[in-house]
Parts: structure tokens; sequence; C-alpha cells
């Protein structure tokens, strides 16, 4: 059977989201985080349904905090990071399916018992066929343009912490099997510096089909690690061609600046996620990073609105807006 991938702006039958559960994960900051998930919820539900997660003892205490307008399902997790947790969809001669990619803890780095379960009880519970991936792979690590062309980075994928002696060939073959793609572009990425080691949707997304927004960072920052790994991947890009043969437009997307925040801080707004009629971006309290982004995104999805949400205490967790998100398509 072939399954597609389809890309991020085409139509959503929900969006799925996590409620965090470990305190050990998040120590003082959980009723931050938890306002920051709720209020995330609620303005993506103005736009779909939206459906969070969470285990037995929290279902009160999230349907308060999201609001009638959130449907919360009991299924118990661990943290709040659905874009890696839940199934990746993918659509077939059969209709719906879900992918689970046996989230490992991003190489072992966290505990996740109950989010290794996740994709498998999620897609139960829905009556969808369930697809074992032949590799470990989280979503935050896969982004495509529906069209048949993939990004990743070889640091999340190509690492022995999820898939142990097997080579960037075989990575290749099996996400082309799994997702219905057919050519993969390889960013070199980062490797052991966060958890995720260099997830694609924190660095380059596409805006289109020929598009890409590529994470930039802030205006004066000094040149480190990761400002190489954007100049690594702009190299690459701007080198490539996507499956149809186009050459990629690459459209830089400044970083806000992260002040005195703490060395997990992610200010990057290409962590946006797309929903039905918006792009859902972060706003960080950098005025005019905040409204530069704003107009690229707006410039590069017409039609769309563009909503601005504050997430600093999902942010100081090294994520965003996508992680905290897994998108369902019209099957």
């Amino acid at each position: 059977m072939t399954w597609t991938r389809p890309a991020e702006w085409e139509p959503h039958a929900r969006t799925i989201m996590c409620w965090p559960a470990r305190r050990r994960v998040w120590g003082l900051g959980l009723p931050g985080v938890r306002a920051d998930l709720a209020r995330l919820a609620r303005v993506i539900a103005r736009y779909e349904p939206v459906t969070m997660l969470a285990g037995p003892a929290q279902l009160g205490r999230a349907q308060r905090l999201c609001g009638p307008e959130v449907s919360v399902l009991p299924i118990p997790v661990d943290d709040l990071w659905a874009r890696d947790t839940c199934p990746t969809f993918v659509t077939g001669p059969s209709g719906l399916s879900g992918v689970d990619f046996h989230f490992n803890g991003w190489g072992g780095k966290q505990v996740h018992r109950e989010d290794a379960l996740v994709a498998q009880r999620l897609l139960a519970a829905d009556g969808l066929p369930r697809i074992p991936a032949p590799i470990v792979a989280e979503g935050g690590s896969l982004e495509v343009d529906g069209e048949g062309t993939l990004l990743a980075t070889e640091s999340s994928l190509v690492n022995d912490n999820r898939n142990p002696g097997r080579g960037r060939a075989e990575i290749e073959d099996a996400l082309k099997l799994t997702l219905g793609v057919r050519k993969v572009i390889w960013v070199p990425g980062v490797r052991g510096l966060d958890i995720t080691d260099c997830h694609i949707d924190a660095l380059a997304r596409f805006a289109g089909p020929g598009v890409v927004l590529l994470d930039r960072p802030a205006d004066g920052a000094r040149p480190d690690v990761w400002s190489r790994a954007a100049e690594q991947a702009a190299e690459v890009l701007r080198g490539s061609t996507d499956m149809a043969g186009r050459p990629l437009t690459v459209v830089d997307l400044p970083a806000a600046d992260p002040g005195r925040r703490g060395k997990d801080f992610l200010p990057s707004y290409t962590n946006f996620a797309l929903v039905n009629g918006a792009v859902i971006m972060p706003r960080f309290g950098d005025p005019a990073a905040d409204d530069r982004a704003a107009g690229i995104l707006r410039e590069l999805h017409p039609g769309r609105e563009v909503v601005a949400v504050e997430i600093d205490t999902l942010a100081e967790g090294g994520g965003g807006i996508h992680c905290a998100t897994q998108h369902q398509p019209v099957g």
C-alpha cells in the first residue's frame, strides 16, 4: 500500500495536544506550562477541533483550564510534546492511518513510559490503522511539502540513540516507504546540545511547494553553534531542488532576542503551527521581532489569519507551538 503524508496546509480534521503530568520534568514551571497549553488549545479551537490527551488524574483540571470548546480524552501521557509522541498521520487508498515511530524519549533522554504508548493508544481509541515504522523518529524531525519532498536533520535521525548502526541511506528508504515521500533533503543539524538533537521543525519549514522558511538568529546575536547550523542548512537548501525539480526559495525568519531567559529557551518563530484558516505563532514580547515574523508569515500564507500566542514557559522547556501540537489531516 502507498501512503502519503499531506502537507500541513491541507485541511485538518483536528489538532491533538497532550496535558503534561510529570512534575519531575517541569518542576515549579508545571502550572505555567499548563496555562500556556490551555491558552494555546483555546486559540486553536476557534479554527478546528482540539483533542487534549490527559491521564485519568488530570482530566478534570485539563477540562477546566481548556474550557468546553476543547475535548479531553483519557489517555495517559508523561509530557506535552504531541508532535513527537502522537501518530504521524498518513492517507492512502483505504483512508487515514497513523504511523507509530516508536518514541524513545529522544534517544533515552527523558522518562517516556506512557509517551511511548501514546500513538498506539490513540489509534486504538479512534479505531484507525496503526503502521509500525521501521525506524525510530519523532514527528518534529519530519517536514513534508505533500508533493514528495521531505526535510530532515541528520543529527536527529542518523543517530545511534534512535537508530543504532543504521546509515542515512537505510533510514531514507524507511522514510520513503512510510511517508510516501520520494526525495529527502538532509541538513546536518546539531547533535547533543538540545533534547531533540536539532529537530527540523525549529530550523526549517515548508511555507508552500518550493518555499522554505529558515530560522535565523536574532539581530546582533553572536555566532554560535546554532547560527552555524542555520548557515549549513541555508547552503544545503539553496543548492537543492524539490521532488518536482523546483529550486528551493529560502526565506529567512529571524528569531526573537531571548534576553535573560534560560539556556533552553527556544525563541524560534519557525516552530509555528498551521490550522484551518490560520497560522498560530509565538509572541515573545520582542515587539520588532514579533511584528516582523507576523508580517513574513502573513505574506507567505495568504488567506490565513496570523495569531500570536504567548508561550514563555513552554519555550523555556526548549519547544514551541509546533512541538506541542499534532495535526490530523482530513482522511
